[in-house]
Protein backbone atom coordinates (compact mmCIF):
# COMPACT_ATOMS: atom_id res chain seq x y z
CA UNK A 1 0.00 0.00 0.00
CA UNK A 2 1.28 3.55 -0.85
CA UNK A 3 2.91 5.76 2.07
CA UNK A 4 4.00 9.00 2.87
CA UNK A 5 6.91 10.61 4.48
CA UNK A 6 5.65 12.55 7.43
CA UNK A 7 6.67 15.64 8.97
CA UNK A 8 5.00 16.64 12.47
CA UNK A 9 4.32 20.08 12.52
CA UNK A 10 3.61 21.13 16.39
CA UNK A 11 7.25 22.40 17.41
CA UNK A 12 5.94 25.55 16.08
CA UNK A 13 6.38 29.14 17.85
CA UNK A 14 2.82 29.60 17.36
CA UNK A 15 1.70 27.43 19.43
CA UNK A 16 0.16 28.10 22.93
CA UNK A 17 2.46 25.91 24.73
CA UNK A 18 5.73 25.86 22.98
CA UNK A 19 5.96 29.51 22.29
CA UNK A 20 6.60 30.40 25.62
CA UNK A 21 8.80 27.26 26.33
CA UNK A 22 10.76 28.76 23.27
CA UNK A 23 11.16 31.93 24.34
CA UNK A 24 11.95 31.40 28.24
CA UNK A 25 14.19 28.58 27.05
CA UNK A 26 12.32 25.79 28.79
CA UNK A 27 13.44 22.56 26.96
CA UNK A 28 10.79 20.44 29.01
CA UNK A 29 7.60 20.69 26.70
CA UNK A 30 9.98 21.22 23.40
CA UNK A 31 11.49 17.99 24.34
CA UNK A 32 8.32 16.29 24.93
CA UNK A 33 6.98 16.85 22.04
CA UNK A 34 9.68 15.88 19.73
CA UNK A 35 9.43 12.14 21.24
CA UNK A 36 6.43 11.91 21.04
CA UNK A 37 6.24 13.03 17.62
CA UNK A 38 8.84 10.39 16.79
CA UNK A 39 7.39 7.75 18.46
CA UNK A 40 3.91 8.57 16.75
CA UNK A 41 5.82 7.47 13.84
CA UNK A 42 7.18 11.28 12.45
CA UNK A 43 10.33 11.38 9.81
CA UNK A 44 11.84 14.81 9.88
CA UNK A 45 10.95 16.87 13.10
CA UNK A 46 9.37 20.23 11.69
CA UNK A 47 11.04 23.43 13.86
CA UNK A 48 8.83 26.27 13.23
CA UNK A 49 9.79 29.97 13.90
CA UNK A 50 7.65 32.37 11.95
CA UNK A 51 9.70 35.27 11.15
CA UNK A 52 12.09 35.25 14.21
CA UNK A 53 13.12 38.74 13.39
CA UNK A 54 14.43 39.20 17.52
CA UNK A 55 17.46 36.97 18.02
CA UNK A 56 16.09 34.58 15.70
CA UNK A 57 19.77 33.11 15.18
CA UNK A 58 20.02 32.63 19.06
CA UNK A 59 16.54 30.98 19.31
CA UNK A 60 16.62 28.38 16.47
CA UNK A 61 20.47 27.73 17.55
CA UNK A 62 19.14 26.37 21.06
CA UNK A 63 15.92 25.23 19.68
CA UNK A 64 18.07 22.62 17.50
CA UNK A 65 20.10 21.51 20.53
CA UNK A 66 17.36 21.18 22.54
CA UNK A 67 15.54 19.02 20.01
CA UNK A 68 18.92 16.76 18.80
CA UNK A 69 19.37 16.28 22.96
CA UNK A 70 15.99 13.94 22.35
CA UNK A 71 15.56 13.12 18.98
CA UNK A 72 17.96 11.42 16.38
CA UNK A 73 15.59 12.71 13.01
CA UNK A 74 16.15 14.97 10.79
CA UNK A 75 15.15 18.76 11.13
CA UNK A 76 13.36 21.33 9.10
CA UNK A 77 14.04 24.69 9.80
CA UNK A 78 11.14 26.56 9.43
CA UNK A 79 11.37 30.55 9.51
CA UNK A 80 11.61 33.05 7.25
CA UNK A 81 14.83 34.60 8.58
CA UNK A 82 18.07 33.27 6.73
CA UNK A 83 20.47 34.28 9.53
CA UNK A 84 18.50 31.90 12.02
CA UNK A 85 18.46 28.84 9.39
CA UNK A 86 22.40 29.05 9.40
CA UNK A 87 22.41 28.87 13.07
CA UNK A 88 20.31 26.26 13.17
CA UNK A 89 22.50 24.33 10.43
CA UNK A 90 25.72 24.79 12.57
CA UNK A 91 23.82 24.29 15.64
CA UNK A 92 23.28 20.53 14.35
CA UNK A 93 25.14 17.92 14.74
CA UNK A 94 24.50 16.32 11.51
CA UNK A 95 23.48 19.61 9.15
CA UNK A 96 23.70 17.89 5.98
CA UNK A 97 20.77 16.12 7.32
CA UNK A 98 19.01 19.01 7.66
CA UNK A 99 16.15 20.48 5.26
CA UNK A 100 15.99 24.21 4.72
CA UNK A 101 12.26 25.82 4.75
CA UNK A 102 12.36 27.07 2.10
CA UNK A 103 13.83 28.58 -0.86
CA UNK A 104 11.41 30.69 -3.07
CA UNK A 105 11.49 31.52 -6.40
CA UNK A 106 11.86 35.19 -5.48
CA UNK A 107 15.89 36.26 -6.17
CA UNK A 108 16.56 37.01 -2.51
CA UNK A 109 15.53 34.08 -1.68
CA UNK A 110 16.96 32.27 -4.62
CA UNK A 111 20.90 34.39 -3.92
CA UNK A 112 20.77 34.19 0.08
CA UNK A 113 19.36 30.75 0.76
CA UNK A 114 20.84 28.40 -2.10
CA UNK A 115 24.97 29.03 -1.14
CA UNK A 116 23.76 27.47 2.74
CA UNK A 117 22.48 24.09 1.14
CA UNK A 118 25.32 24.31 -1.03
CA UNK A 119 27.75 24.60 1.98
CA UNK A 120 26.52 22.88 4.52
CA UNK A 121 24.90 19.94 1.89
CA UNK A 122 21.57 19.70 3.59
CA UNK A 123 18.06 19.84 1.34
CA UNK A 124 15.65 22.02 0.54
CA UNK A 125 12.37 22.94 0.19
CA UNK A 126 11.36 24.99 -3.18
CA UNK A 127 8.52 26.85 -2.42
CA UNK A 128 6.48 27.78 -5.37
CA UNK A 129 6.20 31.61 -4.38
CA UNK A 130 7.65 34.11 -7.32
CA UNK A 131 7.45 37.87 -7.10
CA UNK A 132 3.96 38.00 -8.51
CA UNK A 133 2.73 35.67 -5.63
CA UNK A 134 0.76 32.73 -5.05
CA UNK A 135 0.77 30.52 -8.58
CA UNK A 136 -2.52 30.89 -10.14
CA UNK A 137 -2.40 27.05 -11.98
CA UNK A 138 -0.31 24.65 -13.30
CA UNK A 139 1.90 26.55 -15.77
CA UNK A 140 2.83 29.28 -13.08
CA UNK A 141 3.89 26.71 -10.31
CA UNK A 142 5.75 25.45 -13.12
CA UNK A 143 7.76 28.14 -13.69
CA UNK A 144 8.62 28.78 -10.20
CA UNK A 145 9.78 25.32 -9.92
CA UNK A 146 11.47 25.50 -13.16
CA UNK A 147 13.39 28.52 -12.01
CA UNK A 148 14.49 26.96 -8.22
CA UNK A 149 15.74 24.17 -10.00
CA UNK A 150 17.93 25.44 -12.76
CA UNK A 151 20.05 27.79 -9.58
CA UNK A 152 20.30 24.56 -7.91
CA UNK A 153 21.73 23.23 -10.99
CA UNK A 154 23.60 26.71 -11.12
CA UNK A 155 25.32 25.53 -7.37
CA UNK A 156 25.76 21.97 -8.49
CA UNK A 157 23.26 20.83 -6.14
CA UNK A 158 21.68 17.31 -6.72
CA UNK A 159 18.14 17.53 -7.69
CA UNK A 160 17.10 14.75 -4.70
CA UNK A 161 18.17 17.16 -2.04
CA UNK A 162 15.07 19.08 -3.06
CA UNK A 163 11.81 19.16 -2.47
CA UNK A 164 8.97 20.99 -4.38
CA UNK A 165 5.69 22.26 -2.15
CA UNK A 166 3.33 23.67 -4.94
CA UNK A 167 1.20 25.70 -1.85
CA UNK A 168 -1.70 24.15 -0.95
CA UNK A 169 -4.60 26.31 -0.13
CA UNK A 170 -8.09 26.34 1.91
CA UNK A 171 -10.50 24.57 0.09
CA UNK A 172 -13.23 27.17 1.69
CA UNK A 173 -10.96 29.87 0.13
CA UNK A 174 -10.17 28.97 -3.71
CA UNK A 175 -11.41 25.34 -5.01
CA UNK A 176 -9.92 26.60 -7.85
CA UNK A 177 -6.04 26.45 -6.06
CA UNK A 178 -6.62 22.81 -4.72
CA UNK A 179 -7.69 20.93 -8.30
CA UNK A 180 -4.40 22.85 -9.76
CA UNK A 181 -2.56 21.83 -6.62
CA UNK A 182 -3.70 18.11 -7.37
CA UNK A 183 -3.08 18.28 -11.28
CA UNK A 184 0.83 19.71 -11.01
CA UNK A 185 1.98 16.72 -8.31
CA UNK A 186 2.15 14.53 -10.74
CA UNK A 187 3.97 16.78 -13.25
CA UNK A 188 6.99 17.50 -10.52
CA UNK A 189 9.25 15.27 -12.28
CA UNK A 190 8.82 16.79 -15.64
CA UNK A 191 9.76 20.43 -14.46
CA UNK A 192 12.66 18.67 -11.52
CA UNK A 193 13.61 15.73 -12.48
CA UNK A 194 14.80 13.87 -9.37
CA UNK A 195 13.27 16.01 -7.01
CA UNK A 196 11.17 15.29 -4.18
CA UNK A 197 7.60 16.38 -3.36
CA UNK A 198 6.10 17.96 0.21
CA UNK A 199 3.66 20.39 1.27
CA UNK A 200 1.94 21.66 4.32
CA UNK A 201 -1.27 19.92 4.23
CA UNK A 202 -3.27 21.42 6.97
CA UNK A 203 -3.50 24.67 4.64
CA UNK A 204 -6.49 22.68 3.37
CA UNK A 205 -8.92 23.38 5.96
CA UNK A 206 -7.92 26.71 7.34
CA UNK A 207 -11.56 28.43 7.85
CA UNK A 208 -13.18 25.85 8.90
CA UNK A 209 -14.96 24.94 12.22
CA UNK A 210 -11.46 23.63 14.22
CA UNK A 211 -13.95 20.53 15.41
CA UNK A 212 -13.23 19.61 11.72
CA UNK A 213 -10.23 20.29 10.07
CA UNK A 214 -8.80 16.92 10.38
CA UNK A 215 -11.25 15.01 8.64
CA UNK A 216 -10.44 18.08 5.42
CA UNK A 217 -6.86 17.12 6.28
CA UNK A 218 -7.03 12.65 6.19
CA UNK A 219 -8.97 12.81 2.86
CA UNK A 220 -6.76 15.02 1.07
CA UNK A 221 -3.32 13.01 2.52
CA UNK A 222 -5.74 10.18 1.10
CA UNK A 223 -5.77 11.90 -2.54
CA UNK A 224 -1.64 13.22 -2.54
CA UNK A 225 -0.62 9.75 -1.53
CA UNK A 226 -2.50 8.45 -4.49
CA UNK A 227 -0.77 10.93 -6.56
CA UNK A 228 2.47 9.96 -5.29
CA UNK A 229 3.34 12.62 -2.97
CA UNK A 230 6.53 12.10 -1.08
CA UNK A 231 6.12 14.11 2.22
CA UNK A 232 3.78 16.25 3.54
CA UNK A 233 4.07 18.91 6.71
CA UNK A 234 0.95 16.65 9.16
CA UNK A 235 -0.27 17.04 12.91
CA UNK A 236 1.54 13.80 14.41
CA UNK A 237 -0.93 13.61 17.32
CA UNK A 238 -3.81 12.63 14.59
CA UNK A 239 -3.05 8.82 14.92
CA UNK A 240 -5.84 8.56 12.15
CA UNK A 241 -3.04 10.14 9.95
CA UNK A 242 -0.43 8.87 10.89
CA UNK A 243 -1.72 5.49 10.07
CA UNK A 244 -2.84 6.91 6.45
CA UNK A 245 -0.10 8.21 6.04
CA UNK A 246 2.14 4.78 7.04
CA UNK A 247 -0.25 2.69 4.45
CA UNK A 248 -2.48 1.33 6.96
CA UNK A 249 -6.06 1.76 6.29
CA UNK A 250 -6.53 0.08 3.28
CA UNK A 251 -10.41 0.80 3.00
CA UNK A 252 -9.43 4.52 2.78
CA UNK A 253 -6.86 3.72 0.19
CA UNK A 254 -9.33 1.72 -2.32
CA UNK A 255 -12.18 4.33 -1.58
CA UNK A 256 -9.60 7.02 -2.54
CA UNK A 257 -8.44 5.49 -6.11
CA UNK A 258 -12.07 4.33 -6.93
CA UNK A 259 -13.21 7.85 -6.71
CA UNK A 260 -10.44 9.84 -8.28
CA UNK A 261 -10.35 6.90 -11.03
CA UNK A 262 -14.59 7.93 -11.84
CA UNK A 263 -15.71 4.55 -10.51
CA UNK A 264 -19.55 5.22 -9.23
CA UNK A 265 -19.01 4.64 -5.57
CA UNK A 266 -22.48 4.13 -3.40
CA UNK A 267 -22.06 6.33 -0.53
CA UNK A 268 -24.99 5.11 1.31
CA UNK A 269 -23.37 1.22 1.60
CA UNK A 270 -20.35 2.63 3.37
CA UNK A 271 -19.94 3.16 7.17
CA UNK A 272 -19.83 6.06 8.34
CA UNK A 273 -16.28 7.24 8.80
CA UNK A 274 -15.81 5.82 5.20
CA UNK A 275 -18.74 8.22 4.49
CA UNK A 276 -16.72 11.30 5.78
CA UNK A 277 -14.01 10.38 3.51
CA UNK A 278 -16.43 10.12 0.50
CA UNK A 279 -17.86 13.25 1.03
CA UNK A 280 -14.50 15.05 1.80
CA UNK A 281 -12.95 13.80 -1.54
CA UNK A 282 -16.05 14.36 -3.22
CA UNK A 283 -15.73 18.60 -2.39
CA UNK A 284 -11.93 18.20 -2.90
CA UNK A 285 -12.50 17.00 -6.10
CA UNK A 286 -14.54 19.69 -6.70
CA UNK A 287 -17.64 17.72 -7.46
CA UNK A 288 -19.79 19.02 -5.00
CA UNK A 289 -19.64 22.53 -3.62
CA UNK A 290 -17.71 23.12 0.17
CA UNK A 291 -19.80 24.06 2.74
CA UNK A 292 -18.55 24.18 6.60
CA UNK A 293 -21.67 21.50 7.35
CA UNK A 294 -20.48 18.75 5.25
CA UNK A 295 -20.06 16.21 7.43
CA UNK A 296 -21.64 17.41 10.56
CA UNK A 297 -24.87 14.66 10.21
CA UNK A 298 -22.22 12.33 10.58
CA UNK A 299 -20.05 13.48 13.02
CA UNK A 300 -21.59 11.46 16.14
CA UNK A 301 -21.57 8.31 14.77
CA UNK A 302 -18.35 8.08 14.12
CA UNK A 303 -15.80 5.45 15.79
CA UNK A 304 -12.65 7.17 16.71
CA UNK A 305 -10.74 4.04 16.68
CA UNK A 306 -12.66 2.42 13.56
CA UNK A 307 -9.22 1.65 11.80
CA UNK A 308 -7.18 0.12 14.43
Amino acid sequence: MASCLTIPESINIMSKTIGPAIKERDPKPIQKMAREQQEAGGNIQDLNLGPARKAGDEMMAWLVKTVEEVSDLPLALDTTNTVAIEAGLKASKTPERCIINSISAQPASLEDRMPLVKKYGCSFVALTLSEEGIPRDVNERGMCAAEIYGKALEYDIPTDRMYIDPIVLPICVDPGQVASFQEFLPLIPDFAPGAKSTCGLSNISNGTPTELRHFLNRAYQAMLINLGIYSSIVDAYDSEMMALCQGKIPQVEELTVNLMNGVDVDANSLRPELQVYYRSIKCLMGDVLYSHSWIEDLVEKLDKNWYK
